[in-house]
């Protein structure tokens, strides 16, 4: 079983690490008090959970990936741990998605997962046509097989480990960033076989996002960490650099058409790109101050699209110039958009403050929106990501499944 320290960071996670301070210290009482208690409260805060507000079915999944992580909850209590929850702590009410017709079709095909609470955080489109997963609360990594519906799970070799960000290698190999226990880690799909490489520094302690840049160098954020880093799959090689403004969470990342890596920078109103040779970072700051880039994209012609999770803002910054724009979103200032990709001249982000996730497509040209209600919810759509026959794969991380969208 884990530390208790060692879950203490998934489940701040899950029940939201900034939750307000409430005047709520105590637990309710009821059949199921001392067993939560004992569970839950030695690692976390009584108002995490008073002010979580889930819904019953996702109380049951939480419990799930507590149990996952190695929270000491026994077979016996899951029932009245889960009932407790449900009966003590109900669901907020969230913003009803916003309908916005337009010309654009969709359809949208959803895949539960096999593991209970394995909470997919990211999705990756592979050349054979898979759809693959992180299964970030239960140590996985998953493949989706879209003409058969077939599920094959891989269990990574550390336990706690966090699988989080995915990207494909030229191989075929699957790389992903442990994001609980600060390494990197690949799984050649053929074998089965694992290789994992650990970060040097031990405040790299939350890889994020990994890309592979052209030359074949894997390059990650790490969040908590306030690093970048990259790795040489030949050698091994680890070099991380620290983000100038302290606690940054470096997020996201892509590239530019000459090879420029670029992230965002979550934890301040900052963007950041890097000299790929010297690793010299230099941060863009965004005109408004309460900007909270979550995840960002890029156009071919080199513009940065980003989600402003605080504010409900779809951004746009030029690098040449530096010159930035954001644009109200259907959703409203609270729709904390999230997932974002570029696909077939439009950028397609996903609200995941609003119910169900709305998925979005902003035209490029037109400028105009159009809106889907995510059929099974979306439980926030954490990142999503083109596929190489121009559809979207998704991973709804709340309600434990992957979806493919086919745009039509």
């Amino acid at each position: 079983m884990p530390h208790p320290a060692r879950i203490a960071i998934p489940f701040a996670l899950l029940l939201g690490a900034a939750a307000p301070a409430l005047a709520q210290n105590q637990l309710p009482d009821g059949p199921g008090k001392v067993e939560v208690e004992a569970a839950c409260t030695g690692c976390h805060e009584v108002r995490r959970l008073t002010a979580s507000g889930y819904s019953p079915q996702d109380w049951r999944k939480v419990v799930a990936m507590m149990r996952n992580v190695g929270a000491p909850i026994a077979p016996e209590q899951v029932a009245t741990i889960t009932d407790y929850l449900i009966a003590h702590f109900p669901p907020k009410v969230r913003p009803a998605a916003v309908a916005l017709e337009g010309s654009t079709q969709v359809s949208f095909r959803e895949w539960v997962v096999p593991t209970p609470g394995a909470r997919p955080h990211d999705p990756l489109a592979t050349a054979d046509g898979a759809i693959w997963y992180s299964g970030h609360m239960a140590n996985l990594l998953g493949r989706v097989d879209p003409a058969t519906g077939h599920i094959q799970e891989f269990q990574t070799p550390t336990p706690n480990a966090g699988p989080h960000g995915l990207v494909a290698d030229a191989q075929g190999d699957i790389w992903y960033t442990g994001n609980f226990s600060g390494l990197i880690g690949r799984l050649d799909p053929r074998t089965g076989k694992f290789t994992e490489y650990r970060l040097p520094d031990p405040k790299a302690r939350d890889p994020h996002t990994p890309l592979f840049d052209r030359n074949g160098t894997l390059w990650f954020t790490v969040q908590g960490g306030n690093m970048i880093g990259r790795l040489d799959p030949g050698t091994g090689a680890i070099r991380l650099v620290t983000v100038p403004t302290p606690r940054a969470l470096p997020y996201g990342l892509v590239f530019t058409s000459k090879g420029i890596p670029f992230f965002d920078e979550f934890g301040t109103n900052r963007l950041g790109s890097i000299d790929p040779v010297t690793m010299h970072v230099t941060e863009h700051v965004l005109p408004n101050p309460g900007t909270r880039p979550r995840r960002i994209a890029i156009t071919p012609d080199d513009i940065i699209w980003y989600t402003d999770y605080a504010r409900g803002q779809l951004g746009r910054f030029d690098p040449a110039t530096g010159a930035a724009r954001e644009f109200a979103l259907p959703g409203g200032p609270n729709s904390q958009p999230y997932a974002i990709a570029v696909l077939k001249g439009a950028v397609w982000y996903v609200e995941t403050g609003v119910s169900p996730n709305a998925l979005v497509r902003f035209d490029l040209a037109a400028r105009t929106f159009q809106t889907w209600k995510i059929p099974a919810g979306g439980g926030v759509v954490r990142n999503m990501m083109t596929t190489r026959d121009g559809n979207l794969v998704l991973a709804e991380s709340g309600v434990n499944r992957v979806a493919l969208v086919e745009v039509k």
